[in-house]
């Protein structure tokens, strides 16, 4: 068993494990344990009541973060033409065709999102063993597969995030930075739930959402009461 530091210890002190927070004093909580050098992260998981052996209980999609997420995203757009430009203008880092699906291929990944015109699917088809395992491949259902890319640009560099569940049935997302006001804290928090909900499968049956813990990148993780939400 690792030895907790001075830091960790102090922060535990703070928070009662057995306790389930509300919204806002759950974002105090963790504010107020932030105490690393640099600005953590708040980052939030939730154990679903699915069982994802079941295509028909996958829980996917995006969410729009009302404050944001606090990091700066890279964009990459597999366009051409007039579409290429439309990418460019809002905002793309990185905009191409098959010179893009090169890069890819050789592992150069300088991107956190990935969009892709319809058209241009026949070449983001082949890197779907790079793209897939990151999350990062195109897919209609979430707005990355479109026509209307600089929408999808501006959208992605304004706070967008995607969700999916892991083996367990668990969702985890970051939802932004300690320095962050507790308001825009909230106000992300009670967005991914929403979308959570939103996003329940019709084969899920009992308590869908089972259990909710936040924390920031090095501190301990604190109940989130779910009547509250």
């Amino acid at each position: 068993m690792g030895v907790k530091g001075k830091r960790m210890e102090a922060a535990l002190q703070q928070i009662d494990k057995d306790k389930y927070y509300s919204v806002s004093e759950i974002v105090k909580v963790l504010k107020k344990n932030a105490t690393a050098k640099f600005d953590e992260t708040i980052e939030i998981s939730v154990n679903l009541g699915i069982d994802p052996r079941h295509s028909d209980q996958t829980v996917r999609g995006t969410v729009t973060l009302p404050s944001g997420t606090g990091k700066s995203v890279r964009v990459a757009v597999f366009a051409k033409g007039e579409k290429a430009d439309e990418a460019r203008k809002a905002g793309a880092d990185i905009v191409g065709d098959e010179d893009l699906a090169e890069t890819v291929q050789k592992g150069e990944l300088n991107f956190d999102r990935c969009i892709a015109t319809p058209d241009m699917m026949a070449i983001v088809g082949r890197l779907g063993q790079i793209l897939g395992p990151k999350g990062m491949m195109p897919n209609p259902k979430l707005g990355t597969v479109t026509t209307d890319v600089g929408q999808a640009v501006k959208t992605a560099k304004a706070g967008q995030i995607e969700f999916r569940n892991e083996k367990l049935g668990i969702v985890h997302a970051a939802i932004g930075k300690a320095s962050f006001s507790e308001d825009s804290l909230i106000q992300n928090i009670n967005a991914i739930i929403a979308a959570l909900k939103q996003a329940k499968p019709e084969g899920s049956k009992g308590t869908y959402m089972k259990k909710v813990k936040l924390c920031t990148t090095m501190g301990p993780s604190c109940n989130l009461d779910l009547e509250d939400i």
